[in-house]
């Protein structure tokens, strides 16, 4: 048996007497993609940020590739290869596309004429080759959200966190999105998906994790999650 990329074991953040994630524990293996779904306000978003280095956790671990993170800064969470988007879109408005991309690629290269190489080489890959030069507040919210996964990419992660990277698109570019998912996970990248859009993360995820109140009330496949009465009662309410 392999071991997991991810584990999270009992992990748990609070907020002085707010409990923001409660003895939460999955594992996400390799070349896996993970649906993370909950209401809003179930944690979802405190988990990635505990994840990336953004918070510490109140209690619990976090294993990565075999090393336990404790107290690790963001910086050093994408240097170990932990990569994420965020649900509101975080491009540099004034600069390029490719010069967004190419502040992720100078993570892993020391001069900016090869961050600029891989940088081409990545927005080849997410499909905005034709928008390379153009100013990032000048884009589409889909292509500033294409955008913000080829910045992630450049800091060549072994996991990418995706936070509602579907939410307000239209169905075209949803399926767009699932499929460049899709291309990540062929790639070699796990993936961990915060997502509202059922329609999208139920057919590209493996397995399925639901959170509720800050704690983890289902996980399974995304045919048995979407029978769980737990989870009916949490989207719809007993």
């Amino acid at each position: 048996m392999t071991q997991p990329l991810l584990a999270l074991r009992n992990l748990s953040k609070r907020f002085g007497g707010l409990s923001a994630n409660e003895d939460v524990s999955f594992t996400v293996e390799p070349k896996e993609i993970v649906g993370l779904i909950g209401p809003n306000g179930a944690g979802k978003t405190t988990l990635f940020n505990c994840i990336a280095g953004f918070y510490s956790p109140s209690a619990g671990s976090i294993e990565f590739a075999g090393e336990t993170l404790v107290r690790l800064t963001p910086e050093a969470a994408a240097r170990r290869g932990i990569a994420r988007t965020f649900q509101i879109v975080r491009t540099f408005s004034s600069m390029t596309a490719i010069d967004n991309v190419a502040v992720g690629a100078l993570l892993r290269h020391k001069s900016v004429g090869a961050a600029l190489r891989r940088a081409e080489e990545i927005l080849s890959f997410v499909g905005l080759s034709a928008r390379a030069r153009t100013p990032a507040g000048a884009m589409t919210v889909a292509e500033q959200k294409r955008l913000e996964v080829a910045r992630a990419l450049a800091i060549e992660p072994k996991l990418l966190l995706l936070d509602e990277v579907m939410a307000g698109l239209n169905l075209a570019e949803i399926r767009e999105a699932a499929d460049l998912v899709l291309r990540i996970r062929d790639r070699g990248t796990s993936c961990v998906i915060v997502e509202h859009v059922m329609e999208a993360i139920m057919p590209i995820a493996q397995r399925i994790v639901v959170l509720d109140a800050g704690r983890k009330i289902a996980e399974g496949s995304p045919e048995a999650v979407a029978r769980e009465p737990s989870v009916i009662a949490a989207y719809l309410g007993s």
